[in-house]
């Protein structure tokens, strides 16, 4: 019986690795030259700090547009918000993984409306799908990618 995972998973390698870009970038930028600013990855939260609002933001541009060269969705990266102390200010964001209960609940609410011969399980974390045939899974798949939920999902352990 054809089955897969629905998952919501972050490569932290591949984070870093965009952070590391987003440092390189920095150092080149002109309008950011004798100003304190930088990224840091640790603990499985990225650290954005600037001495202005502005420049803050741009940061955050700077990062989010690595991290989409690096395949990782936006709605990956939660901000937890800003922290000043003197003249800075530190941004957290926070790397979101796995599937919460809520919203596996209405990942599979969806699948059992679609009124296709397939078995929906919440497994702690991720949601595992099971049909009869390969043609329903992909039509689960391609539903599945349609709902609007805010977390990035992917598709893994597809088992023939």
């Amino acid at each position: 019986m054809p089955s897969f995972d629905i998952v919501s998973e972050v490569d932290l390698q591949e984070v870093r690795n965009a952070v590391d870009q987003a440092n390189r970038e920095l150092r080149t930028r002109f309008d950011f030259r004798n100003v304190d600013s930088g990224f840091e990855f640790r603990d499985g939260h990225i650290v954005v700090w600037a001495e202005e609002d502005f420049q803050l933001t741009q940061l955050k541009d700077i990062l989010y547009k690595k991290c989409a060269g690096r395949k990782i969705e936006q709605n990956a990266l939660v901000e937890e918000g800003i922290e000043r102390s003197g003249k800075q200010q530190r941004l957290k964001l926070s790397l979101h993984s796995g599937i919460d209960r809520d919203t596996s609940k209405v990942i599979a609410n969806m699948v059992r409306k679609s009124m296709l011969k397939i078995q929906v399980q919440i497994q702690g974390d991720k949601v595992r799908v099971s049909a009869g045939k390969r043609d329903d899974l992909q039509q689960i798949m391609q539903q599945v990618r349609e709902l609007e939920i805010k977390l990035p999902v992917q598709f893994n352990n597809y088992r023939d």
